[in-house]
């Protein structure tokens, strides 16, 4: 379901085809709070050039892809994954995904190889709104809001793919904006 106002923890925020800001431009991002003070999610499709072994020292072997969440607190590190029987205390944001949880727990996990990337997904920074702005922001027509997606996309999909997945789950009124070019001149 579409919805102008109003997104809740757990949909996607999906950024219009031509959004010019580099740190949203074709971007996917997953709500994963909403509060009086504003609001804070990730962008599931922008990578960095960072394996999780290169910034904790303790998973000397974990090849796993860190994402760029987002312009805000680019030192801090943050994961959603799937997998609430492996990794115990993190806060449920629907569609059986939880973001966080007991990080030397999933330590553990990760260095007996009893995790995969099918099932997390790291990022450092985040995207944050503060109170009022995502909502402007989405009745402006930058982000179209859906709860309309495979949570398996978040983790299985090429970061390429994801946003025009996201588009395509939208259904056929917006089936056509999936193959819009990049940059509109292309045209």
């Amino acid at each position: 379901m579409l919805s102008k106002v109003l997104p809740k923890v757990g949909d996607l925020l999906i950024s219009e085809p031509f959004m010019l800001d580099e740190n949203f431009k074709r971007s996917v991002v997953l709500l994963t709070e909403r509060g009086d003070e504003g609001d804070v999610g990730y962008v599931l499709n922008h990578k960095s050039n960072l394996l999780l072994k290169d910034v904790v020292a303790d998973c000397w072997d974990a090849n796993f892809l860190i994402h760029i969440g987002g312009p805000v607190a680019n030192g801090t590190l943050n994961f959603i994954h799937c997998c609430p029987d492996k990794i115990p205390g993190g806060t449920p944001i629907g569609k059986d995904l939880f973001w966080g949880g007991d990080f030397e727990t999933l330590k553990l996990q990760i260095n007996s190889y009893n995790i995969t990337e099918s099932e997390i997904k790291f990022f450092i920074g985040y995207s944050g709104w503060d109170k009022g702005q995502l909502v402007a922001e989405i009745n402006e027509n930058s982000w179209i809001v859906s709860d309309q997606y495979n949570p398996a996309m978040i983790f299985e999909y090429s970061d390429k793919n994801i946003w025009k997945e996201a588009i395509l789950n939208l259904g056929v009124k917006y089936a056509h904006v999936a193959n819009f070019p990049e940059n509109p001149e292309w045209n």
